[in-house]
Parts: structure tokens; C-alpha cells; sequence
């Protein structure tokens, strides 16, 4: 039963792990500069129609011919936790540096810098009728030039062209990473509509580039979360998604630039477009949302927010926002609860006991071990008395070898007299395998654990440097087979179990976070005592003497 039990083990993480490993997506790109210029010019309405919505006939205006847009200044706004630079050329966000993060990009220092200098978040279009009107070379003139945001801190913008005006204010919250626009749009009639650029893309900030590119994607929220990965859009390739939605959002691995609807009754947003990279192998992409423009004033209103994907403040925030991480990916239905529930319980630890992470993760092994200890007791002694009557169980197969149906009755009969269940050594064993795939994924997803060092780890959200963690861990899970095997007579394929198991473990978690290898490490360790006292009560019941 000890063997089927590793065995099992091993298939369940090959199927949910292994092929991620051996069959890797194709090496993304790393987006190459491009002048914000340029981007403007090839997305503007004119110029490259098809990044505009399907079904929305595009016609420049006359009002911006001849147009003079004004040289670019920059307008800072600075918070605790963060400080965002706004252009005045068409009032979109062109930079977010974070206080609390810090970059790990190869070559690069300082704080993380989520806007790539190609922004088009916060870039508007407005469409009336068939007409469609860029607002990225108009030059909006703003109420300060440098905002420091307390209560009730705001920004004013003000552009006009012809009869044409648009007034907006971004109103800033402290401590948190999040802006509530309100717009007015007068001299264009009654109706349209306001386009919100998204994309293309969050700068990389993270040592680990490759992965950082794959997690590009925008999510969207109708009725449930739908993420569309970048990689899965082909050089130009638009893909049209059906809203209304309550929240859309351009993601990387650990942040996020989104755009989503109010709690003052904002009305949802419209259906948004995805256009994919430019060239092959760019993963990036652009995307607009809409907002309708309410009669006769035609006022709209929506949030923006560009920050860390972190759980609890996301979660505040409401409308689900905290389901832009993909916990699980095919496996996401079993594997989220998990997930969510493990990440709560570390965070809890975290601040309850003020304790850096990793002896977090060290207390979080011991206790799981602790409370899975009557389980396993339970199985484990299932496991040797299944051992003890192994000779009565082949005499009987023996016996009744012509008769499978006599057979069955007379083992189910065997297992009543001496109380034992032939599975019952199996599915508690399994009830820690959970819990280390959901932690997989809380280590592959979640921020807190980005960038934190423990003892001569770097960072417990990457693969152990010195590969001291998965050695250990190796060493322990051999460790608890041995034991495990103490008294039982010898089989060869238990023997080569034994040396397969640990090998093969060891070579799978060599790449994985050093925090998932601590978490296994301390829990094998914490389950050697238990395997000890089993094996001697094993020992004891086979008549052998330690």
C-alpha cells in the first residue's frame, strides 16, 4: 500500500506539473522600446483603424485637422505608496513607481516602474455616430503640476478644440492604489461613447523576465474572470471580448493595470478589443473599454487602478478584483479554494505572530503535520495490520483463485475480523498533496512572497541558488521511505521505490520557489518521529525485535 500510495503521488504530480516543465511555451521577446510617438501614430484613428472596436465606423473629425497639440509636460502625483506621472498630452498615465516594490529586472535598480514609456492607459477616444476622435495629441492643462495626495486630493484637467470640451478629475486615496475618474464631455451633442486605452503591456520589473512576459494578459470580468494571455494573439491579431464587464485589467505577474466600474452606481463597461503585438513573439497588446456618455452632459465615470496583486487589497476593493490571479490554471476549480485558504492562513501568521515568512513556512509544515496526525496514525497503523495478515489474504487467493466472488467475500470477512480496510492506509496520506499544489501556485502568483530573503535564500518566490532547500528536501522524503520500510519484508520494487521517489522529487523541485522546498522539507522532517513509532509498532507486531 506504501508503494501505490508514492506511486500515486508521483502520477498526480507529473500530470499537474511536469508538463509545464518539459513542454514550455515558445521564449517570448522581451518588448523592445518604442517611442511613445510612434505608438500614438500607429494606433490613432486614422492612421491604423483596425485597433478601434468592430462595428464602429471611423471618421476623423474635421475639429482636428489643423490641430497644434502643444509640447508634452508631466504632472507628478505622489502618495505613500506610490507616485504616478500623468502626460498632459492627452492626460494618460505614463508612469507608476511603487514605494513598498522594488525592481529586480537585470539591470535595473530602484523602485518598480510599471508603465512602459508606450502607455496607453488612460488614453481616450469618443465616439458620437459613425465618428471616432483620438484624444492622445490634445493637450489637456491641469490644475497642478505636482500633487501630494491627502484627503481628498484630486486632479483637474481641462482640453478644448473648436465647440468640442472635456473636463475630467482623478481623485486620489490614500493608501490605496486606486483612482476614481469623472468625466464631462460638452459641444459633441447628446449620446456616444468614451474609449479607455488599456496596454500595451506592464514594464518587466522581475529577475525572473521570461516567466514575467508568459503572465501577460488581460482579464476581464462579465460574469465570472477570463483571462486571455498575451501569448495566445498572433502579430495583429484582434480578438474581440463580449462585455458589459465590471472590471477589465492588463496583468503581469504580480501587478496590474485595471479599469473598472464604480460602487456610485457607474454604469458597466462596454465590450473591449484586444489587438495583439506587432511583430512575432511581442507580447503585448492593446485594448479599449467603453463608457457611455450620460445625457445632456454627457458625464461618465469609472476607477482606475495600477498596483500589486495583493490579495487582501484587492479583495476590499470589491467586484472580485482579486480574481486576476489564476490560481491553478486547468486545475482551478480544486486547486483556488486550497490556494486562497493556505495564502490567508500564512498572511494571518505573518502578522499575528510577527514572524518573517520562512519560519512562517517552518511553523505552517510542523502544523499541518500535527493536525494530520491522528489521520495518519490511523493509516499507518491501517497499513500494518493490511502487512499482518498479508499471509492469511494470499492463502485465501490461493484457496478460491477459481472463484473471484468467493474470493471477495472471503477478504472482505478477513478485513472485519481484524478491522482493517484495504484503502484505509491510502486516502489519509494523500490529504497533504493539496496542500503542496496549492502552495505551488500561491508561490508562482503571490506578491508577498517577492523579494523576501530567509537566511541564505534571496527570495522564497524563486528556485534556491545554492540548491541547498530540494537537496534537503530529497534527503528527508528518502529518510521517511527508509523508515517507512523498517520491517516490512524485502520487495524489490519497494527497493527501488525508495531510490526513485527522492531522485525524482529532488530533480523536479530543483527549479520550483525555495519557499514550496521549505515548506516539504520541514513537513517530511516533522513526520519522521510518527514514521519512527509506526515502524516499531510494526516491528513489534511481526514479531521481529528492533
Amino acid at each position: 500500500m506504501d508503494r501505490r500510495t508514492l506511486l500515486a503521488i508521483g502520477l498526480m504530480l507529473v500530470v499537474a506539473i511536469v508538463p509545464t516543465i518539459l513542454l514550455p511555451p515558445k521564449r517570448p521577446v522581451p518588448p523592445a522600446p518604442v517611442a511613445a510617438d510612434s505608438v500614438l501614430r500607429d494606433t490613432a484613428v486614422v492612421a491604423a483603424p483596425a485597433t478601434e472596436p468592430p462595428g464602429l465606423p471611423v471618421r476623423a473629425p474635421a475639429i482636428a485637422a489643423g490641430a497644434e497639440s502643444g509640447p508634452e509636460e508631466r504632472v507628478t502625483v505622489t502618495a505613500p505608496l506610490y507616485q504616478y506621472t500623468f502626460s498632459t498630452r492627452g492626460a494618460r498615465l505614463i508612469g507608476a513607481s511603487l514605494t513598498e516594490y522594488r525592481t529586480f529586472a537585470p539591470g535595473e535598480s530602484g523602485l518598480a516602474q510599471l508603465i512602459p514609456n508606450e502607455s496607453e492607459f488612460l488614453a481616450y477616444r469618443l465616439v458620437v455616430g459613425g465618428d471616432t476622435l483620438s484624444l492622445a495629441d490634445w493637450r489637456f492643462e491641469p490644475s497642478e503640476r505636482d500633487v501630494r495626495v491627502g484627503d481628498g486630493a484630486a486632479l483637474d484637467w481641462v482640453a478644448r478644440r473648436g465647440p468640442v470640451e472635456v473636463r475630467l478629475r482623478y481623485r486620489f486615496i490614500p493608501e490605496q492604489y486606486l483612482i476614481r475618474v469623472e468625466g464631462e464631455v460638452s459641444g459633441l451633442g447628446t449620446g456616444g461613447l468614451v474609449l479607455i486605452g488599456l496596454g500595451p503591456r506592464l514594464r518587466v520589473v522581475d529577475a525572473d523576465t521570461v516567466g514575467d512576459i508568459r503572465s501577460y494578459g488581460i482579464v476581464t470580468k462579465a460574469g465570472s474572470a477570463q483571462n486571455l494571455a498575451f501569448g495566445s494573439l498572433d502579430a495583429g491579431e484582434r480578438r474581440e471580448l463580449a462585455g458589459p464587464f465590471e472590471w477589465v485589467a492588463i496583468k503581469s505577474k504580480y501587478f496590474v493595470a485595471a479599469v473598472l466600474t464604480t460602487d456610485e452606481g457607474g454604469p458597466r463597461l462596454g465590450g473591449a478589443v484586444a489587438v495583439g503585438g506587432q511583430r512575432p513573439g511581442r507580447y503585448e497588446a492593446l485594448a479599449h473599454v467603453s463608457a457611455s456618455l450620460a445625457a445632456p452632459a454627457g458625464r461618465f465615470q469609472f476607477a482606475a487602478y495600477v498596483g500589486p496583486q495583493e490579495y487582501r487589497r484587492l479583495a476590499r476593493i470589491g467586484h472580485d478584483l482579486e480574481d486576476i490571479n489564476p490560481y491553478g490554471w486547468v486545475f482551478r476549480p480544486i486547486i483556488r479554494p486550497f490556494s486562497i485558504l493556505i495564502m490567508q492562513v500564512l498572511l494571518w501568521m505573518h502578522d499575528a505572530l510577527r514572524l518573517a515568512y520562512g519560519w512562517v513556512l517552518v511553523l505552517f509544515g510542523i502544523g499541518v503535520r500535527v493536525l494530520l496526525w491522528p489521520l495518519n496514525q490511523k493509516a499507518m497503523r491501517s497499513s500494518v495490520a493490511m502487512q499482518a495478515i498479508q499471509p492469511e489474504m494470499k492463502a485465501l487467493q490461493e484457496r478460491y483463485k477459481t472463484d473471484p466472488q468467493k474470493m471477495q467475500q472471503e477478504l472482505f470477512k478477513l478485513y472485519k475480523q481484524h478491522g482493517v480496510h484495504p484503502l484505509g492506509g491510502c486516502l489519509p496520506m494523500l490529504l497533504p498533496m493539496p496542500v503542496l499544489f496549492a502552495l505551488f501556485f500561491v508561490f508562482a502568483n503571490t506578491i508577498e512572497f517577492r523579494g523576501v530573503p530567509f537566511l541564505w535564500l534571496p527570495d522564497l518566490s524563486r528556485a534556491d541558488p545554492l540548491y541547498i532547500i530540494p537537496l534537503v528536501m530529497g534527503l528527508s522524503m528518502f529518510a521517511l521511505s527508509k523508515i517507512g520500510q523498517i520491517g516490512i519484508p524485502p520487495n524489490p520494487q519497494a527497493k527501488m521505490m525508495l531510490y526513485i521517489m527522492p531522485v525524482m522529487f529532488t530533480v523536479l523541485f530543483l527549479k520550483f520557489a525555495s519557499g514550496l522546498n521549505l515548506y516539504y522539507a520541514v513537513s517530511n522532517i516533522a513526520s519522521l518521529p510518527q514514521q519512527w513509532l509506526i515502524a516499531r509498532e510494526r516491528m513489534r507486531r511481526v514479531g521481529k525485535t528492533t
